[in-house]
């Protein structure tokens, strides 16, 4: 016969020290959960997450100290890699050749005849006196004997608008401003103790200023070129202006760039430049404004960055929770399995049965995503953004042309972190309408492979002239 344990003033005491216990170890296992989750997201740096690669500073990964066979590598050249070696001068381009021999043996004192083996060359470069040409102009007052009137010749127009700083130099200084990240203080000593030439950081800005106008009219160009493009990739970063927290836009087509800075992270940025027409495809990450983009205008496709999405399920990977990191693991195979197919896209004999190798792909990867997801806060944030937006991250691989990730936008946009780290921002609209020129003009010029410095001294020259500035616009012909 068993006893009842109602009665009973120990078993009581028992059962309420037990549930109490309980209690004490659900409070401690939520708190343990918690501060693992906090943990986790303290350890997040650019691997595994958005966050940008300076921010690695702080905390750096351990190094390895050795490589994949057990040794540390050497510097410089490989064994086994192929040499490579500087071109030689073409002779229209040497200016001065020297011919060194032996006038008599140096063994013996006797004659030396030349032999026909080509002779051993050595090709140097020497930086002559700098080009520097001081100009004077001068207004003669003359005065007219019929009707007593004395006159003076206006200055011609080109001269009036360079000033002090010829075309040449006016080019030149923009050029180092601006590609060679200087501060003004750093230009001065140029000036000063390398061409011979003291200016004022006052005039300065105002040749800097000259070099902005004259982008004017080719930046207005490419912006007015970004609502026709086919696919666009889209990026931006932060912009220091003083005290005031501004953003650099990025948008890069195929053959030129065009950075715009607002005060705005939102999707009226994207509105404003491309409309609500643009019906072309948009390489991007998965940030807020360019989904809201997306519900504004129907005609738009997304095709988000799996980059970044390698790096948020890298994250559950290395996660403290057992179900979150073999969520992650078996979500990164997947992974790996689609680049795989994705570098080796000549194997395959015709582009439908490389096609159809990446819809395998991302089908068994969407499966798993939505059907395998555990009950975490982490992995539920994943599959609910699959959930709704899981075609977008493969559009790459029903429209041909389009890149999986938004690499080529960082790129471009990897420029303007180094000018910012490098002149800490801006002082105002002239300023940002100087960075939004000139940044446009760099790696537009890049993407092109033009040379950046005869395309500002022909834009600078075009404006003192008043003449037309050369376009920025790609020939496709």
């Amino acid at each position: 016969m068993m006893a009842d344990s109602q009665g009973c003033p120990n078993c009581i005491r028992l059962e309420a020290k037990i549930a109490k216990l309980e209690a004490n170890l659900a409070a401690q296992s939520e708190r343990i959960a918690a501060l693992e989750a906090a943990l986790a997201k303290a350890k997040k740096n650019s691997s595994n997450s958005s966050k940008p690669p300076s921010s690695d500073i702080v905390t750096p990964p351990p190094k390895s100290a050795k490589g994949k066979r057990g040794k540390k590598r050497k510097r410089g050249g490989q064994l086994g890699h192929p040499r490579h070696e500087r071109p030689l001068f073409p002779p229209e381009e040497i200016d001065v050749t020297w011919i060194h021999y032996y006038t008599g043996c140096p063994c013996c004192g006797g004659k030396l005849v030349d032999t026909d083996e080509p002779p051993k060359v050595l090709q140097q470069v020497e930086l002559e006196k700098l080009p520097v040409q001081v100009e004077e102009h001068q207004r003669r007052t003359q005065h007219c004997t019929k009707c007593g009137k004395a006159h003076l010749v206006p200055w011609p127009e080109d001269l009036r608008k360079a000033g002090l700083v010829g075309p040449g130099l006016t080019a030149l200084i923009g050029f180092l401003k601006s590609a060679c990240h200087m501060s003004f203080s750093s230009l001065r000593k140029f000036l000063r103790d390398v061409v011979g030439l003291t200016i004022s950081r006052g005039q300065l800005r105002k040749v800097v200023a000259k070099v902005s106008d004259s982008l004017k009219d080719p930046y207005e160009e490419l912006v007015a070129l970004l609502p026709d493009e086919e696919h666009l990739n889209v990026d931006e970063t932060g912009h220091k202006d003083q005290a005031k927290r501004l953003w650099t836009w990025c948008f890069r087509a195929a053959l030129f760039t065009v950075f715009k800075i607002s005060p705005s992270r939102g999707s009226d940025v994207l509105l404003e430049v491309l409309g609500t027409e643009f019906d072309g495809v948009l390489g991007c990450d998965y940030f807020s404004a360019y989904r809201k983009y997306m519900r504004l205008n129907d005609n738009v496709t997304l095709q988000f960055c799996l980059a970044h999405l390698i790096r948020d399920v890298k994250f559950l990977a290395e996660h403290p929770d057992k179900e979150n990191r073999a969520y992650g693991k078996l979500l990164l195979e997947h992974l790996r399995k689609l680049f795989h197919v994705i570098h080796r896209r000549e194997d395959y004999p015709t582009q439908v049965g490389f096609r159809n190798a990446l819809q395998r792909i991302r089908n068994q990867f969407t499966c798993d995503v939505l059907l395998r997801s555990p009950s975490t806060r982490e992995a539920g944030n994943l599959a609910d953004r699959f959930l709704e937006h899981s075609k977008n991250f493969f559009t790459f691989i029903t429209t041909p042309g389009i890149e999986p990730t938004n690499n080529l936008a960082e790129q471009a946009i990897r420029f303007v972190a180094i000018h910012r780290r490098m002149t800490q921002g801006t002082r105002g609209r002239a300023g940002q309408t100087w960075c939004e020129r000139i940044w446009t003009a760099v790696v537009t010029c890049a993407q092109q492979s033009r040379s950046l410095f005869e395309f500002l001294t022909d834009a600078v020259r075009a404006h003192f002239q008043g003449k037309q500035a050369p376009s920025l616009i790609p020939d496709t012909s």
